[in-house]
């Protein structure tokens, strides 16, 4: 009893580290790049980490891709991918950005093949083929793609919305999924043997609208018909594809949950966030299961954010 006892004592000793604790989502518009000028369109910013030895190198590591990767949720899952043994392309419209990502594990050798960064605004067809061709070039293979890019967009009435307001948000978050989550397909089809998984970063407005969210909310539930799509499409080929749909992680773009945002019944009121880290474990678990398994949809959010009953 008295050993049993030493034991527990131990094991609650014993710190669990938490991997990607890291948030922040750009809220400024972001400047769009030109199209790449060489073939793999990429501007490499890697480094090796310790894993590399214990693995073996790339050749032993599974290869994701991580749209929105500069910050915030995708810069999250990015580093906890990288904990868990993945090499990772980084992608995002700000190269600075994805250095940083890459700086913050320390990743600055461009020899690694634990992350390579493509800067790439995904709402333009060639550089999201330039994307996947640098992936190809680099890896030759892709496990998995995190359709993670996206705007909210102006918050303002919707007979104040502006159509080209409209269209940057349907663009990023509805177009640039498309053009990556295709990008991908074509990738796994093809790929011996064929297979992957796409997952696909919703929202609570997926399910309930926030006010003054038309748009955001309208490209959030068209994610969901994307997401049961490319499930349907990809079931010849072992592609996987699932939804992660998160409610207040604590990123940049959710600073108005924390200072108070406008609800449902016209007050206005500070929300609950919860850590990016969160969102992260749940994306690799996710990644991490046989393509005979699948999460289609998850929900992740924070405890006691207005969602169920919202407003």
């Amino acid at each position: 009893m008295a050993q049993n006892t030493e034991r527990a004592r131990a094991a609650q000793a014993t710190p669990t580290a938490r991997a990607g604790q890291v948030g922040g989502t750009a809220t400024a518009p972001w400047p769009t790049l030109p199209a790449p000028s060489s073939p793999a369109g990429q501007s490499p910013q890697t480094a090796p980490v310790p894993q590399e030895a214990r693995r073996g190198g790339a050749a032993s590591r599974k290869v994701a891709v991580v749209t929105g990767a500069g910050s915030g949720i995708g810069r999250a899952v990015a580093h906890a991918l990288i904990a868990e043994d993945w090499s990772v392309v980084l992608a995002g419209r700000r190269a600075e950005a994805l250095a940083e990502t890459a700086r913050l594990v320390g990743l600055t050798d461009v020899n690694s093949p634990t992350v390579m960064t493509v800067p790439t605004d995904v709402t333009r067809p060639d550089q999201v083929d330039a994307l996947f061709a640098a992936v190809q070039e680099r890896f030759n293979h892709l496990d998995l793609l995190f359709n993670n890019a996206g705007t909210f967009g102006r918050a303002v009435p919707l007979e104040e919305l502006s159509y080209d307001d409209w269209r940057s948000v349907v663009e990023v978050n509805l177009t640039g999924s498309f053009l990556c989550a295709q990008a991908a397909f074509r990738a796994m089809k093809a790929q011996d043997p064929p297979g992957g998984r796409i997952i696909n970063n919703g929202s609570i407005s997926a399910h309930a609208p926030r006010p003054h969210s038309v748009a955001y909310t309208a490209t959030k539930h068209a994610m969901t018909g994307l997401t049961k799509s490319l499930s349907l499409d990809g079931r010849p080929y072992r592609i996987a594809c699932g939804q992660i749909d998160v409610g207040n992680a604590a990123t940049e773009m959710t600073g108005r949950m924390q200072t108070g945002i406008l609800q449902a019944n016209g007050q206005t009121a500070v929300e609950p966030v919860m850590d990016a880290a969160d969102v992260a474990r749940t994306v690799v678990h996710m990644a991490a299961l046989p393509l005979e398994a699948n999460v289609q949809f998850a929900t992740v959010l924070a405890t006691n954010m207005p969602y169920i009953g919202r407003g």
